[in-house]
């Protein structure tokens, strides 16, 4: 079971800046475990200009990165979702489509960094949080011991993550 990939999708409303960055995170992180995929309810159709600054300042893959809808995930063909995690208050308030296999879900609320007001250092700065922030929350996702938690318990785990005050 060591050897199982977990698919993850992160969703937001815009998918254009948290999602995004979550999207990569796992993907780096994870190391092949996870594969993460983004969306969004309602996809601004382009990624931040700052979300994909500061991920190749941190060396992070940015190719294949773009603003889209979740119900590309909802649709036949698409990869069966082992995890869904939303990270704004919003998305996690929509009601979202079916998704096949039943995974398991958490809301992990992150700021928006792009509705931060000022200059540019301010806004990078915004960026800076809420990746550092998602980095922590799925440090702590993946050092988890799936396979062997029972899907309340797992439940259970995932909100408490989605708690942690940064």
């Amino acid at each position: 079971m060591q050897d199982k990939k977990y698919q993850v999708l992160v969703l937001c409303t815009g998918n254009s800046a948290r999602s995004i960055l979550a999207e990569a995170l796992f993907n780096a992180l994870g190391k092949g475990r996870f594969i993460a995929h983004s969306a969004g309810s309602k996809p601004v159709g382009r990624v931040n200009p700052f979300a994909l600054e500061l991920l190749q300042q941190q060396g992070l893959g940015t190719e294949g990165l773009r603003s889209k809808s979740w119900d590309e995930f909802a649709a036949p063909g698409a990869p069966e979702i082992d995890f869904i995690f939303t990270v704004c208050d919003n998305a996690a308030g929509e009601t979202c489509p079916i998704w096949p296999g039943k995974p398991a879900t958490a809301h992990w609320g992150i700021p928006d960094p792009a509705h931060v007001e000022g200059g540019d250092e301010a806004k990078r700065a915004a960026f800076r949080k809420a990746s550092e922030q998602l980095a922590r929350r799925i440090q702590l996702f993946m050092s988890l011991p799936i396979e062997s938690l029972d899907k309340l318990t797992l439940k259970e785990k995932l909100a408490e993550i989605g708690r942690i005050q940064d």
